[in-house]
């Protein structure tokens, strides 16, 4: 079977049984789980600065822990596998050592660790140069992927990419910065980049974009910087962006200027 036959086996095999296709994101993790040899999985849009910015689907909680980890942190597989292009093979995470594309991820190993991942592969979603999102996959035990393995995950990826785009295509156009407000459905060309505020989440940071926006403005710095402030007071704080941004929301955190 062709790489091009496993992928439409395998779209074939979303659509059974009638499934929707607001549906089909969980339905492709779930498979991805079964047909590989792993724990779990996770499909994550990324930013066009190679952060996650929202996760589709997943397909047990340690896969949407690891993606919560590599958006406080800004560093992990899928991070990685956006900025590169190329998927990122990490059989054995304990291993102090272990590097990947050159960039190691200290804070993440240890902390995926303690969540029982052992070994962490992923694959970046991409048209061309445009990145759209990653493949996260996560095994309780240490080793590499078989070449078959490797083979039957970029099937998978190449699926979720199709399914992303067409999702993409069938939403109305929502309003953001600099975009007014439209009908109707927008077409894949519309958007050079898939985004959150577009894609159907099974974890929208719709917060965190808006305390980003406000951090700006309060501290007096660029967008990025203002994200790289609440990661930060984060980490410093042992909680999730989310749980800042929630705070820098509600008013009870504020980000003045440095003086």
């Amino acid at each position: 079977m062709t790489a091009a036959d496993r992928v439409r086996a395998i779209l074939l095999e979303l659509g059974r049984d009638g499934a929707r296709l607001a549906d089909m994101p969980s339905v492709l993790v779930d498979l991805c789980s079964r047909a590989l040899p792993v724990t779990g999985v996770g499909l994550t849009l990324m930013t066009g600065t190679d952060y996650p910015a929202g996760l589709v689907a997943a397909s047990d909680g340690v896969a949407v822990a690891l993606d919560d980890l590599q958006f406080t942190l800004g560093e992990g597989p899928c991070v990685e596998a956006s900025r590169t292009g190329r998927p990122v093979l990490v059989p054995e995470l304990a291993s102090a050592d272990a590097l990947v594309g050159g960039a190691r991820w200290p804070v993440f190993s240890a902390e995926a660790l303690a969540l029982g991942a052992e070994a962490v592969f992923a694959f970046p979603l991409r048209v061309g140069a445009i990145r759209i999102g990653a493949l996260d996959l996560y095994r309780d035990r240490t080793g590499p992927l078989a070449d078959d393995d490797v083979a039957e995950a970029l099937a998978f990826t190449a699926t979720a990419t199709a399914v992303l785009l067409h999702l993409q295509a069938r939403q109305p156009i929502a309003r953001r910065p600099g975009l007014a407000e439209q009908d109707g459905d927008a077409p894949v060309g519309a958007f050079p980049q898939l985004g959150p505020w577009t894609m159907p989440l099974a974890h929208d940071r719709a917060v965190v974009h808006q305390a980003t926006g406000m951090v700006s403005v309060t501290a007096g710095v660029g967008i990025v910087e203002a994200l790289v402030l609440l990661r930060a007071r984060a980490w410093t704080d042992q909680r999730t962006v989310d749980e800042v941004a929630h705070d820098v929301v509600a008013g009870r955190l504020y980000f003045g200027r440095p003086t």
